[in-house]
């Protein structure tokens, strides 16, 4: 499990993110162009894609996962069906047999088995198989995951998310990062990856014909760097974007369809409790009470947003506790609570001893929504409500690579980071 760094508070929840389309096309279609802001989102397999929702997605429609989810639950995917053991800790997997591998090879319950013990020799980012003792293929079409010991989880977290490698390909590869023959690409998933241009941050699929579910609807899947989405969707260039949501309106008016999701972003601030002040729980605290969400929402989201509650967790989610703390807005009580801690105010901001003033260093970067790259104006507002309490700022605007490198490393004082995920199971932005 991750380390977690420590988080203020989900400062907001965003607006609803918003997916344009022109109407709704014929039962089979050509191709599917999508635009992407950031474009490139690293090779799509398990141990190449970037880290983040838009790098799996890319990597979902090659490698197919033993259980999906919809709106109304879980789904067969490459299991028709399961079940669980309480007293054995087990979960016993139905495969489809009509799964194919991209080459026509079966997929078969070994590969299940193989998954997961070569995630456990060589971990994968996006779930942790630490919980599970080991796998046992019995017969072609039938595996039993047995768990060291309850893991509430497991279904979402590796049933759903997990994906499946072929035994016959991956059994030789010793290292995974470094592999890229065309065959580290080879899935069972609904489109067989065709090609990656890293330069222009452009991706092509092909349905796959054999596909257990049937031959997808989309002949193509295309992903097309934009920098202008709704100039593509207007034109016609792309058919499917992310936009803002005052975005919406407009494009209805032209005929666009316009979906929207759940509140399934978030910002938060993140805090290097490992060093002083910010190990003070004082400090922390003093903090919260220095910014205003509400100001944060009207300035750097245009109102399109809400705010979040202090802990990992949005108010809406089904395991939100209500009990959490919450810090009404109040620069009194922060510089209260700097002074508790012996800074000393002066004209210009507060000083700790031997004069030296109090300054942070803030991290931001422009975040990426699903795909779509979103200025990002937090920091500077961030930076402005502290700053009014008497503690300077020093506003750093890095790539999110950067950041994130930086804050996974534990080189920061404070850093705005925009997480997915916070609609998904408790487990998942803990880990974040």
């Amino acid at each position: 499990m991750k380390k977690r760094v420590y988080a203020l508070a989900l400062l907001i929840v965003s607006a609803l993110l918003m997916l344009a389309a022109p109407a709704p096309a014929p039962a089979q279609i050509q191709e599917v162009r999508i635009g992407d802001g950031k474009g490139d989102w690293g090779y799509p397999n398990p141990y190449r894609h970037y880290p983040r929702g838009p790098g799996y997605i890319r990597m979902s429609w090659v490698f197919d996962t033993l259980v999906w989810k919809d709106q109304k639950g879980y789904m067969p995917a490459l299991a028709d069906s399961w079940s669980y053991d309480s007293g054995k800790l087990a979960f016993t997997f139905h495969l489809n047999p009509k799964a194919k591998w991209h080459d026509l090879k079966p997929l078969t319950a070994d590969d299940v088995a193989f998954t997961i013990d070569y995630f456990k020799k060589h971990p994968y980012s996006w779930i942790s198989v630490d919980d599970v003792s080991r796998a046992e293929a019995l017969g072609p079409h039938k595996v039993i995951i047995y768990l060291s010991k309850p893991y509430a989880p497991f279904i979402s977290d590796i049933g759903g998310t997990m994906p499946v490698l072929p035994k016959h390909i991956w059994q030789s590869v010793d290292n995974p990062e470094a592999y890229d023959d065309p065959k580290a690409f080879l899935g069972s998933g609904p489109y067989r990856f065709m090609d990656f241009n890293k330069a222009q941050g452009t991706y092509l699929y092909e349905a796959f014909g054999d596909y257990y579910q049937g031959r997808p609807k989309a002949d193509r899947l295309i992903y097309v760097r934009t920098g202008q989405p709704l100039i593509s969707l207007s034109n016609r260039q792309v058919d499917l974007a992310n936009i803002q949501p005052d975005m919406a309106e407009p494009l209805k008016q032209k005929g666009l369809v316009v979906l929207k999701d759940e509140r399934g972003w978030n910002k938060k601030l993140m805090i290097n409790h490992k060093k002083a002040p910010y190990s003070d729980r004082r400090f922390r605290h003093a903090l919260a009470f220095a910014i205003n969400q509400q100001e944060i929402i009207d300035k750097s989201h245009r109102g399109f947003a809400m705010p979040a509650s202090y802990g990992l967790l949005s108010p809406d989610h089904d395991m939100y506790n209500p009990n959490t703390p919450s810090y009404a807005f109040s620069p009194e009580k922060a510089r209260e609570l700097l002074e508790t801690m012996g800074y000393q105010k002066g004209a210009d901001g507060y000083y700790g001893k031997g004069g030296q003033a109090l300054k942070i260093e803030l991290l931001s970067s422009n975040i990426t929504v699903a795909g779509q790259s979103v200025a990002d104006r937090d920091g500077e507002v961030i930076k402005k409500q502290l700053e009014q309490v008497g503690i300077k700022v020093d506003l750093v605007n890095l790539e999110q690579a950067t950041t994130d490198s930086k804050v996974k490393t534990w080189n920061f004082d404070l850093a705005v980071a925009g997480p997915e995920g916070v609609s998904c199971d408790a487990s998942i932005p803990n880990q974040m």
